[in-house]
Parts: structure tokens; sequence; C-alpha cells
């Protein structure tokens, strides 16, 4: 099978699935969900849903719970869209990759609290570092003709 249809049959599905959520459902449990990637099978019969859902667990059993009473809804949604003759069935899955990355950076900074401090651009505008930087730059290495004559002649 083409890996070029299904990549964008993936990024149709993930587009409709996302788009339905924010603005189709109006299922009170299902909220702060975010929808990361979609996985379609080689023959478009099955879908495989993955989402990130903000909140403790019982928050994110009861927006399952909810994604899964509108999986209906949300596959027709998916078949409007991909017009293909197979629609895929749809499958919801709690991706836990972005609730473990809040874990590990936190545990990272409460080991090393202090040594990194996060640089913003004023910061790093700021510094004496930067000056000296400025100041090693060399007027004379931009002069007008090189500027104006090279920008197409590559």
């Amino acid at each position: 099978m083409n890996t070029r249809r299904i990549a964008k049959a993936s990024e149709a599905v993930r587009e409709t699935v996302s788009m339905t959520i924010l603005v189709g459902l109006r299922d009170p449990r299902v909220k702060h969900v975010t929808v990361l990637r979609a996985e379609v099978s080689g023959d478009l019969r099955s879908a495989k849903i993955y989402v990130s859902v903000m909140g403790d667990a019982k928050a994110q059993s009861l927006t399952m719970h909810g994604l899964e009473s509108a999986r209906g809804f949300i596959q027709s949604k998916v078949a409007e869209r991909l017009q293909t003759k197979n629609t895929p069935v749809l499958k919801f899955v709690l991706d836990p990759g972005v609730k473990l990355s809040a874990i590990t950076s936190q545990a990272l900074r409460d080991v090393m609290p202090g040594e990194v401090p996060a640089a913003t651009d004023e910061s790093a505008a700021d510094s004496p570092e930067f000056e000296e930087n400025i100041d090693e730059v060399d007027d004379d290495e931009f002069d007008d003709e090189s500027v104006s004559g090279s920008a197409g002649t590559r």
C-alpha cells in the first residue's frame, strides 16, 4: 500500500477527530483533550487515535469513556471527510508521553534547582557575553556590493 496515501489519511483522520472533539461534541465528560496523532492501518479499516487528557486519573478515565461513547458520531465525521469505501473503525488510546515528560521535567527541576536558569531573549541580550560577541563582529565583512549582488547568483 502507498505509504503517502496512508500518511495523508492519518493526517485527515487526526484533523477531523480533533475538530469534531473541539467543536462538535457536547458531552460534558470530554474536556481537556488533545489529539496527538492518528495511525491508520494499511487497508484503512482501523485507526488508533492517540490522545492526551489533562487532569488526574479519574478525569482521564471519564474522558476516555466519553470518547468511546461518542465514537460513532466521530466516525461518521471521519467518513464524510475521507469518502473512501471503508470507514476506519476508531480506537482511542491514552498516550502517556505528555504526562511522562511533565513528570520528568519536574524531577529534573527538583534535582537541579537554580542550575539551569530559564533564558529569555531579554536576559540573553543583557548578558556581558552578548555584548562581547557584538563587539567581535567586523563591519568591513558586510560591504554593500556583497550583500546586494550575491542574492540570486548561487
